[in-house]
């Protein structure tokens, strides 16, 4: 770093088990409370099956993430493991910002998810100023500090799992109740190509593993704790993720679940399973799990910045450090007006299906740093090493989710058309802001 420049780093307050219940947050979400009943629609009730494949798709690159992460902890990620690998500085700036997006829009769509379910509750418009109030209030918490934001994390996270839970335990009377390998007449028989294809639903429902890496330098001990934080995260959402999709179809009919107009699936589960349960506690409860959803990517996108500000790729301001508070406050201001903005768009249904895109190419290109870095003499071994086997076929599995999701395209090309947009300007934004390579940080 430059002679004056702001020296304040980021506080190590994260432990392990604050680590995993972080990326159980993280992954769980919102996703999974929509997920179901779609999925279950495609797969009927051999919907676990998708859910088993996904969670096998997402350890592949798990397992590379947590290599990675005990080889270079860095808050940069992405960027930061693609520029140590290939040595491309405009790779590393669009893989960072491409991560950066997909989060943004998630964080919009999460704020207007948000305000629509609170607004019947509090009976109070307009629209825009209840999801402006929240990313204020996600604003404000981000700034505080990190031992803050995993301390909500905490408690949101018990909520929405203890939501998981309690479908799981309502639902043990009906389990064995029904054939779990039955599939819609439509689909015919139970394929590889039928699994493939609800595999490419449900595999974002264990989205969010990626963002733990940008904590890297607010992790205690990150080389031991990283690897083993991202490892736990995925195998406990698996088991709930499975429990849960059986929980569905054993209680109501799969084609039941699919059809969002009689509800929300696990409120249709209760509605059954619990009668006795209060009509809006899935309500309060979805408002939890898209507050932490929205805050985790906030987090995450804050800290990417302003690991991407120190190696030189984005303005040096982004990496400005508050001296007390220890949080990156530029990123922090500077995302949530980004994000404030995008909310104002309304339906980026569209846009937030690009990103998942690019995340899916993040993912194959982070597998593919791993190749690289282990075939490569000289390079340093982490605490957390895998076979070579396992980034290459992390690697083959997002292509082919990438490919699955082209193919079920069909007439509405508008998602990968937004993908390639995004590319293309974040590629125009380089040229214009051109890195400065004096700045970026040793690749040591």
């Amino acid at each position: 770093m430059s002679e004056g420049k702001d020296n304040t780093a980021l506080a190590r307050n994260i432990g392990l088990f604050a680590l995993i219940i972080y990326g159980v947050g993280d992954m769980i979400g919102a996703g999974i409370y929509g997920t179901i009943g779609v999925a279950a629609g495609k797969m009927g009730n051999a919907v676990w099956l998708a859910f088993v494949f996904s969670m096998i798709a997402a350890l592949f690159t798990g397992l590379s993430y947590a290599s990675l992460a005990s080889r270079h902890p860095r808050a940069a990620g992405a960027a930061y493991v693609t520029e140590r690998a290939f040595g491309w500085e405009f790779l590393s700036y669009v893989v960072g910002l491409a991560v950066v997006f997909s989060g943004l829009t998630s964080m919009a769509a999460g704020s207007r998810v948000f305000a629509q379910y609170l607004q019947p509750l509090v009976g109070l418009p307009p629209l825009w100023l209840l999801f402006l109030g929240f990313i204020g209030l996600l604003t404000l918490v981000n700034f505080i500090g990190i031992r803050e934001c995993v301390w909500v994390n905490i408690v949101c996270t018990f909520v929405e799992v203890g939501g998981l839970l309690f479908v799981i335990w309502v639902s043990l009377p009906y389990f064995g109740s029904v054939d779990y390998l039955e599939v819609p007449a439509s689909a015919g028989a139970i394929s590889p190509g039928l699994v493939l294809s609800g595999a490419v639903l449900t595999f974002y429902a264990f989205v969010g593993f990626e963002d733990l890496l940008n904590l890297s330098e607010e992790v205690k001990n990150p080389q031991r704790n990283m690897p083993w934080g991202i490892v736990g995260a995925v195998a406990c959402v698996t088991v709930v993720y499975i429990l849960v999709s059986i929980a569905a179809v054993s209680v109501v009919p799969y084609s039941r679940l699919g059809d969002l107009s009689l509800g929300a699936p696990l409120a249709q589960i209760t509605a059954v399973a619990a009668p006795w349960l209060p009509k809006n506690t899935y309500t309060f409860i979805t408002l939890f799990a898209v507050a932490n959803t929205a805050l985790m990517n906030f987090i995450m996108g804050s800290r990417l910045m302003y690991g991407m500000a120190k190696q030189g790729l984005l303005p040096s301001a982004l990496g400005t450090v508050h001296k007390s508070r220890r949080t990156p406050y530029v990123s922090i201001l500077v995302l949530a007006l980004m994000v404030s903005c995008l909310a104002f768009a309304g339906d980026i249904k569209d846009l937030a299906s690009a990103t998942s895109l690019l995340l899916l190419l993040v993912f194959a290109l982070m597998n593919a740093s791993l190749i690289v870095l282990k075939l490569r003499k000289g390079e340093q071994p982490g605490k957390f090493e895998i076979p070579l086997f396992i980034p290459i076929l992390g690697c083959i599995v997002c292509f082919v989710l990438i490919g699955s999701r082209l193919a079920s395209a069909g007439a509405d090309p508008k998602a990968p058309l937004i993908a390639l947009v995004l590319i293309v300007l974040i590629s125009i934004l380089y040229f214009i802001m051109r890195p400065d390579r004096s700045k970026l940080v040793g690749m040591d």
